[in-house]
């Protein structure tokens, strides 16, 4: 044999030293719904290809997770598992030991080189370095980290907003939604991982962030960090003539689409001009008023309340959507952001009840009069677009402003359409009178109502927010005609159930309405014949509640509750799920949704026949980035969706559903609802507006630990309390030491929050602190009594307000 095809040492050498110069080329994975999972693709001479799965092994796989910072490989599909990819086949019959650090370092047949085809294409399947466990979905759950080969738990005192952003983005799960304190998925079992993140918060994957020195406080599973992703990513108005008016567009994991109107209401509208800065809504108007949608058009159902700040914090059901009919596209026009002589209404349970601020020379203001009647109220109500006024008062004094005072004396005829057209020029002698005070109104579209202790929003017991402050219902006379008009007022269809005698528990507070007799045509609870407000002669084992024909409900018909036929409850009845386009990301929401472990399998062996009873769903195609079972996309509700019992769903979960505990955790300290008021005291002082400050959470009083405890914390805790401004934000245990445990530590409110519970803050009790660091306030006033609802035109006080928030 010749030597002239061999090369020369000298060679070889230089072929070396310029393969080590050019660096390992680029990898990626492709088509595997995050980014450590996929085809493998691979960057040579500036152009993307694929790599041959002939004799592909796990040890080319982990090489690859290696390069990726994927943690550790847990699968290496051959031939095409994630689709046929194009271009050029770069490798073939890939060789790693595993220990290299780039997958071109490995030994192959060359580049080029091949005998296969794109159905050949090889995959990866790494771990990932970090995981969301115990939630619903892999998009929400407990923080672990990929650490030395296996999983460990993160505290949440070394973890923070900036890295849950992080943690979404690389598990394409959108972005992170603000954590409330009472998240809970379980303690874990894993050991805890000692290092910190330190994230900037747009760093696309958790490994580029910088890792902080272990720290040496102690960390248990109680205060692990949690994070819930939402795939809500942005929304606009488009097509208005300001960008406070127009058609609703939502950007869902970075892909926008048109928002169909079918359950489009004020109540949504409301929260997103909020969330936009743009006011409140004036209006939806329906068909193509703004345009013509493009692209997408979402389905999903948002069911706000009206209080939330941010559209992705409401309910959203996606499940058995209807198609979108032509030119049904969401819509708002809203008052547009503040400008001269905007007013808003503050301190209430809605936007139309609360104390009045104007808006002034580009700031808020406080409203003071020393003569403010059911005329100026209705003036203000109408510029909100409120209804009418229904009590006008002046706050005592823990409600009252402590701002700049933008208007200060007004006398209106009662028909202005705004507060400026009034009399606000008044001589100083015409105010020497009386004592000029800040004034409150409370409108008419301040009226809510809810369902509250049932298992979804559409069942429960009836309350109404009036005259500012949650109330029940007496169950006297109650029937379906009165249920359907609440079911139809909440967007949950008609009513198949209207239950007394506290079915949902007993409520607390007032009982607002009594012997009603709704036509079931009303728009809403209070326009139905009853006795007058708060008239009665109930207890509130008497409360009335309704089952709407929206209440959804899922279960596996079987003794352990984790095996079996799935079903789902709409419309009063249990009825099948048909088994068309199922996939395993659906079976496993169905167990999470159940508690019933992460996964599990379908049963194929089905007898023949025909099904009896309903069979409400068909092509349920829920994907590995959907957040819960609800928000997968199907068919319309249909009780013939299937006919053959080949048809139905059959799962078995790989989990079983936890020992209830004999005494579960007490929601509030003296009954089974309550506001954020009865959730919080002060400790230490007799008027009950200064000391240390305790919490109820996990069905006990704890307190807060004062590690970064400012005025700002201060404000919103003595606001809760009802106490009025914050004098002094104290610590070190000023009112003395607590016992039992320390539920929250690192408060870092706002200032402008209603409830400690709507601010951030860390779980306590983990160590970290100790009693000698509890929170305290001095608050400058003490608490008010209760007192009956005032009546409209004679006001000097208003009714404790009862605000609906996150549960801690």
């Amino acid at each position: 044999m010749g030597r002239e095809g061999l090369l020369s040492p000298q060679m070889l050498w230089l072929l070396l030293w310029v393969q080590l110069c050019r660096g390992a080329e680029e990898v990626k994975l492709v088509n595997g719904g995050r980014r450590c999972a996929g085809r493998v693709e691979v960057k040579h001479g500036g152009q993307w290809g694929t790599v041959c799965g002939d004799y592909w092994s796990m040890n080319d796989a982990a090489v690859v997770c290696k390069q990726l910072d994927c943690g550790s490989a847990v699968g290496a599909p051959q031939y095409g598992h994630f689709g046929p990819g194009s271009g050029p086949i770069w490798m073939d019959d890939v060789g790693c030991k595993g220990t290299e650090s780039a997958l071109s370092d490995c030994p192959h047949g060359g580049w080029g080189k091949h005998d296969c085809e794109h159905n050949m294409d090889a995959g990866v399947m790494c771990s990932g370095i970090v995981q969301l466990v115990e939630g619903k979905s892999h998009c929400s759950g407990r923080v672990e980290i990929h650490d030395g080969d296996q999983w460990k738990t993160v505290c949440d005192s070394h973890f923070g907003p900036k890295a849950a952003d992080v943690v979404c983005r690389e598990l394409q799960c959108g972005v992170a939604l603000p954590v409330a304190v009472a998240a809970h998925f379980g303690e874990g079992t894993s050991p805890i991982w000692d290092g910190e993140l330190q994230c900037v918060g747009n760093e696309s994957v958790l490994a580029s962030c910088p890792r902080g020195s272990p720290r040496n406080q102690p960390c248990t599973h109680t205060n692990s960090a949690v994070v819930t992703c939402t795939q809500y990513t942005g929304f606009r108005l488009v097509n208005g003539s300001t960008a406070c008016a127009g058609r609703v567009e939502v950007q869902v994991l970075g892909t926008w689409g048109t928002l169909c109107a079918s359950h489009w209401d004020l109540l949504d509208a409301h929260v997103l001009c909020r969330q936009l800065n743009c006011g409140f809504a004036e209006s939806i108007p329906g068909g193509e008023r703004f345009g013509r949608e493009t692209g997408p058009v979402w389905r999903d159902s948002f069911h706000c309340d009206g209080t939330e700040a941010h559209l992705g914090q409401c309910p959203v059901i996606t499940l058995g959507a209807s198609p979108c009919s032509h030119g049904s596209n969401a819509a708002v026009i809203c008052s547009g952001s503040a400008s001269f002589a905007s007013l808003r209404l503050v301190g209430g349970g809605s936007r139309c009840d609360g104390r009045v601020e104007i808006f002034q020379r580009g700031t808020w203001g406080r409203v003071l009069d020393d003569q403010w009647d059911l005329r100026e109220a209705n003036v203000v109500c109408r510029q909100l677009q409120c209804g009418q006024a229904e009590t006008a008062y002046s706050p005592p004094k823990p409600e009252r402003g402590m701002g700049p005072v933008g208007l200060r004396g007004v006398r209106c005829a009662g028909h202005e359409t705004n507060l400026t057209q009034c009399n606000t020029s008044l001589p100083e002698s015409a105010l020497a009178a009386g004592v000029a005070e800040d004034v409150g109104v409370i409108c008419w579209g301040s009226r809510r109502v809810r369902l509250v202790n049932g298992s979804g929003r559409c069942a429960g017991r009836v309350e109404i927010y009036y005259q500012g402050s949650w109330g029940t219902v007496c169950d006297d006379g109650w029937d379906l005609s009165d249920a359907a008009v609440v079911c139809h007022q909440l967007g949950c269809g008609g009513a198949v159930e209207a239950p007394g005698s506290a079915r949902f528990g007993e409520g607390s507070g007032q009982i607002w309405l009594d012997g009603m007799k709704c036509s079931g045509g009303e728009a809403a609870l209070w326009d139905c014949p009853a006795r007058p407000w708060g008239q009665h002669d109930c207890g509130h084992k008497e409360d009335a509640g309704v089952i709407c024909s929206e209440f959804v409900a899922l279960r596996l018909e079987n003794s352990d509750g984790c095996s079996g036929r799935l079903q789902v409850f709409y419309n009063g009845t249990w009825g099948s799920i048909c088994s068309n386009s199922m996939t395993p990301d659906t079976v496993s929401l169905v167990c999470k949704e159940l508690g019933c472990g992460d996964g599990g399998s379908l049963e194929t062996r089905l007898p023949y026949g025909r099904l009896s009873g309903p069979a409400w769903l068909d092509n349920v195609q829920c994907g590995e980035k959907t957040s819960s079972f609800w928000q997968c996309p199907s068919t319309p509700w249909d009780p013939q969706s299937c006919e053959d019992l080949r048809d139905e769903i059959h799962i078995t979960c790989n989990g079983r559903r936890p020992e209830m505990s004999p005494a579960p955790l007490a929601p509030c300290p003296n009954s089974t609802s309550c506001t954020d008021r009865e959730k919080i005291r002060a400790v230490g002082d007799e008027d009950g507006c200064s000391g240390r400050v305790e919490v109820w959470h996990r069905g006990s009083w704890g307190t807060v630990c004062d590690d970064s405890w400012d005025m700002r914390d201060a404000e919103v805790a003595c606001r809760q309390l009802g106490c009025g401004p914050a004098v002094s934000a104290l610590n070190e245990a000023a009112f003395g030491m607590g016992q039992g445990p320390i539920w929250l530590e690192q408060v870092e409110c706002r200032g402008t929050e209603p409830s400690l519970q709507h601010c951030w803050a860390r779980p306590g009790d983990g160590g970290a602190c100790r009693h000698k660091e509890d929170a305290a306030v001095r608050c400058s006033a003490t608490p008010r009594t209760a007192a009956p609802p005032p009546r409209a035109g004679n006001l000097s006080s208003r009714p404790r307000l009862g605000i609906p928030g996150a549960r801690l």
